[in-house]
């Protein structure tokens, strides 16, 4: 069987050239252009079946994924007709990875951003550590806009209010490894996490459950739009959404259920670091 695009048809689950199978790359994307490619072929490279479910995008790029997949038989393309955001499209990833018999999803941004070089090490940890979830912990450089930084500093400082401990290093970096199982279970308990409040509610829940992190240091690069630099984030509309989600989980862990459901805290290993 080669490569191919899902639909919503049977999924068939046919020999991974990979010896990690139990792993696949996730990739949501909505018109990502041109990067979504130049990402695609670093996973690619580095030996790893990927999952990209397109966000109904409108440039063009499923369809040219799906000709790109015919080619390569570790490589998933699953088309969405309408835009649903970034949450939903992970779920409908993770709920095919799942079908097709992957334990764990490595999520990573379409745009270019994180580090591909850190791909094989993550997964590394993972194999040794399946019931953990491995956090990329971004390591900013000069391309780095401040506004982004200064978020970054207010969502931990929130998650470490709602998770009483500072054991995650970084709830907005969507470059992580998760357990395909407990995940797809946080989704079905809660009607949040669909949009760009995603990443800090996933990893949030997921404590609460007892699945504790272990952080990798990583570095992420912000393309300008003149090197093909693609945002969606919407500062307005999205750190609503962010806030509102923060007040939900500490409204939620005040009133007593999410405060039950917190484990005691475990050590994690170190932040790992890179150059």
């Amino acid at each position: 069987m080669t490569g191919h695009s899902i639909g919503s048809g049977t999924i068939e689950r046919h020999n991974m050239t990979s010896n990690r199978a139990t792993h696949v790359v996730l990739i949501p994307s909505y018109n990502t252009g041109a990067r979504l490619f130049d990402t695609v072929a670093g996973v690619r490279a580095r030996g790893v079946p990927v999952i990209v479910v397109i966000d109904g995008s409108t440039d063009g790029s499923g369809e040219t994924l799906t000709r790109v997949a015919e080619r390569d038989p570790d490589l998933f393309a699953c088309v969405l007709p309408t835009n649903l955001g970034k949450g939903a499209a992970v779920l409908r990833g993770l709920r095919l990875a799942q079908a097709m018999g992957f334990t764990h999803a490595l999520a990573m941004d379409a745009d270019g951003q994180h580090s591909a070089d850190h791909i094989g090490e993550m997964i590394d940890l993972s194999l040794a550590h399946p019931e953990m979830m491995v956090l990329g912990q971004p390591l900013f450089d000069a391309s780095a806009p401040g506004i982004r930084i200064f978020g970054h500093r207010i969502a931990n400082f929130c998650t470490g209010l709602v998770t009483r401990s500072g054991s995650i290093g970084d709830s907005l970096f969507g470059f992580r490894v998760y357990p395909i199982p407990p995940l797809i279970e946080v989704f079905e308990s809660t009607s949040g996490m669909r949009q760009f409040d995603f990443d800090s509610e996933a990893v949030i829940r997921l404590y609460w459950r007892g699945v504790h992190p272990i952080n990798v240091a990583t570095p992420v690069r912000y393309f300008r739009r003149d090197e093909g630099g693609v945002s969606h984030f919407r500062y307005v509309r999205d750190n609503i959404l962010l806030a509102a989600m923060y007040l939900r989980l500490l409204a939620a862990r005040l009133a007593g259920p999410a405060s039950s459901a917190l484990r005691p805290t475990l050590p994690s290993p170190a932040v790992r670091r890179h150059q």
